[in-house]
């Protein structure tokens, strides 16, 4: 009989990882500015922006364990250690160096020296950058909202107005692309021309990313089944799973260029959060905390929804990251509540 694994087991790698990532601040903080005042500071940076990137992505941990609840058990594994390495080293070191590259028109080499000697310059490329990624993650994300919704064959609902409706209009093909073309015509028509522009390409390309990932998943995984018998997700889950944290990152890697301008620091930091969700997606799965309280996923899904709102109203106005982080956790605060409330009430007829 296996012994059930503790909060200590699922979290141990992210401990080890914030040991490690905090005293790196410090070492870095003592080189950068050579005093203690000035290290103690970039250490409150590292640890404030883990705390943002941990509750920026807790809905993240949810959608991942809705998916990752399908794979095997090996594809599990990879997902906690290949994926960690893709989270941290791909999207908190290697985007933001990509998005100058692509800006300002220079080579990685010169974009990783822009970053270390002109940080304050490497923040404003990525800063008017903002725009495109915004769309581009906020359309694949309002798409990955809306197909949860839009499903037929999905019984549970927790707004069960909405969502029965939503179900019942799932078999007409297409109804997601519909809302989400109408969303980004009525966004562009608020902008500039000039910004009309990039934000619709930006936009349609992440329309498009989110249905080849969808087309794709489905072949790897159909090919793989052919191999092992087994049709349990496999690769295209992963791959599915890599791009929608990617797109989870976005918002987070551009706004955590307000805390600190040091590609290094951010790194630090959003690779300690980033551990933390890895980890917690592992301990929803296995724990089936999603099975056992029924509206936690529904509550996460609207966070997303209201996420790729707000990526989509932020190329219009500055939304603070606080206010995301809060009203993400407001909704699956009170999906669990919900959770609970209904465990009580079902609990003396069962």
């Amino acid at each position: 009989m296996t012994t059930p694994r503790s909060m200590f087991d699922y979290f141990r790698w992210a401990f080890i990882v914030t040991a490690a990532g905090l005293g790196l601040g410090v070492v870095l903080g003592w080189q950068m500015t050579g005093t203690l005042a000035g290290t103690a500071s970039i250490f409150l940076v590292v640890a404030v922006l883990a705390v943002l990137e941990i509750s920026l992505s807790f809905d993240n941990a949810i959608v991942n364990a809705n998916k990752l609840k399908t794979m095997k058990p090996e594809w599990q594994r990879r997902f906690l250690t290949w994926g960690i390495l893709i989270a941290v080293f791909g999207m908190r070191i290697l985007f933001p160096l990509i998005i100058v590259v692509v800006a300002a028109k220079i080579g990685p080499w010169q974009a990783l020296i822009l970053a270390a000697a002109q940080p304050g310059e490497y923040a404003r490329i990525m800063h008017d950058a903002h725009l495109p990624i915004a769309a581009f993650g906020g359309t694949f994300l309002m798409m990955v909202g809306l197909s949860f919704f839009f499903d037929h064959e999905k019984d549970v609902h927790w707004v069960r107005w909405l969502e029965h409706r939503m179900a019942d209009y799932a078999t007409i093909r297409g109804i997601e692309v519909a809302i989400v073309l109408v969303l980004i015509l009525v966004f562009s028509r608020l902008l500039e021309p000039a910004e009309t522009i990039l934000f619709v390409n930006a936009a349609i390309w992440g329309l498009l990313t989110f249905l080849l990932v969808e087309v794709l998943g489905g072949l790897l995984d159909r090919s793989e089944e052919a191999l092992s018998g087994a049709a349990k997700g496999g690769v295209g889950a992963f791959l599915y799973l890599e791009v929608l944290d990617a797109s989870f990152s976005f918002d987070g890697v551009i706004g955590a260029f307000a805390l600190s301008q040091n590609l290094f620091i951010i790194a630090i930091g959003l690779g300690i959060g980033a551990m933390y969700v890895r980890s917690m997606t592992i301990m929803l799965v296995e724990k089936g905390t999603l099975a056992r309280y029924r509206y936690l996923e529904h509550g996460a899904f609207y966070a997303i929804l209201a996420l790729s709102v707000i990526m989509y109203t932020q190329a219009l106005v500055h939304v603070p990251e606080v206010i995301t982080g809060l009203f993400g956790a407001a909704v699956i605060g009170l999906s669990l509540w919900s959770s609970v409330r209904w465990l009580r009430q079902t609990a003396p007829a069962e």
